[in-house]
């Protein structure tokens, strides 16, 4: 081959190398500049926060201090219901009787044994000072050296007996007093009474029932003053105060409107929950309003 010839083969050989060594070149610098250039994307916004409402809603149902059931203190036989549901009470009412036949046969056996324990006691006492008599006449005869000394001992321990007759007979009394106690009201168990004024919401049994000890019998409940029981987050102390009036509505009464008065709030905090509790207490007539009845009060929180 000519020298000129293999000089031009040289030379294109180089050129071609040389070329694809810059292109491999900006290859790599177009990758490695890639992730250098973020990508194209909206600015990141943080929400945001509703509006807050300048006041807070609660609900729960409305209560009585006094609501209970009337359970039977011990068993027997219902022998007379003598209310229904419905019918209003006052304190000491009788709602229902027991069987009381047995128990008043026990009473009056008690009472006597206590009026005969009574009588044994007068006769102990009177035959005590009679003793007591007969010792001062031994002791001044045993004085005057009239009788020998065993008979005015004799003298001494009959009183000193008696004595002790009188404390047995005062002690078998006042069990025998007990007992009539214990028996009076045993009595009493059996006459089912309201316990407070209100109104008889439920009866739970029926003349000739046989109940135990702890049955429910009636459901009796005050029908006023009306209160409400809530619970609010911590960072409400403060907010709410004792005396504040708030307005209290009933959702299915619609168009009666209430306010009910603050008359509680909790000192502390439940650490377990982060709330406290409260209790207000419905100002004026209740209307419509009844017990257990779910209503909605709204507490105005300053801005």
């Amino acid at each position: 081959m000519q020298p000129n010839k293999r000089k031009g083969w040289a030379i294109a050989v180089l050129a071609f190398a040389l070329l694809v060594t810059i292109a491999c070149s900006d290859k790599s610098q177009t990758v490695a500049a890639a992730p250098a250039s973020p990508p194209s994307a909206e600015p990141v916004v943080p929400p945001k926060l509703p509006a807050s409402d300048n006041s807070l809603t609660v609900s729960g149902p409305l209560i009585v201090e006094h609501q209970l059931d009337v359970l039977a203190q011990r068993e027997g036989v219902v022998a007379k219901v003598l209310l229904e549901a419905g019918a209003r009470v006052n304190t000491g009412n009788l709602l229902a009787q027991l069987d009381d036949r047995q128990l008043t046969a026990d009473l009056e056996a008690a009472r006597a044994k206590t009026q005969s324990t009574e009588a044994d006691l007068k006769a102990w006492r009177a035959e005590a000072k009679v003793y007591a008599s007969d010792y001062e006449r031994a002791k001044k005869m045993w004085e005057a050296q009239l009788i020998t000394r065993e008979q005015f001992e004799h003298a001494k321990f009959k009183v000193e007996a008696d004595e002790f007759d009188v404390e047995r007979v005062e002690q078998l009394l006042v069990n025998a007093k007990e007992t009539q106690r214990s028996l009076e009201l045993e009595l009493e168990k059996t006459q089912i009474c309201a316990p407070f004024s209100g109104i008889v919401a439920r009866r739970y049994v029926r003349e000739g029932q046989q109940v135990t000890r702890g049955d429910r019998l009636f459901w009796v409940t005050a029908e006023g003053p009306l209160r409400m029981r809530f619970t609010l987050p911590e960072k409400f102390v403060g907010v709410i105060r004792l005396g504040q009036q708030l307005p209290l509505t009933v959702p299915d009464l619609t168009g009666e409107e209430h306010t009910a008065k603050v008359v509680e709030l909790s000192p502390v905090v439940d650490p377990s929950s982060g709330t406290f509790d409260g209790m207000v207490q419905l100002n004026g007539a209740a209307g419509r309003l009844r017990p257990g009845m779910s209503a909605v009060l709204r507490i105005a929180v300053n801005p």
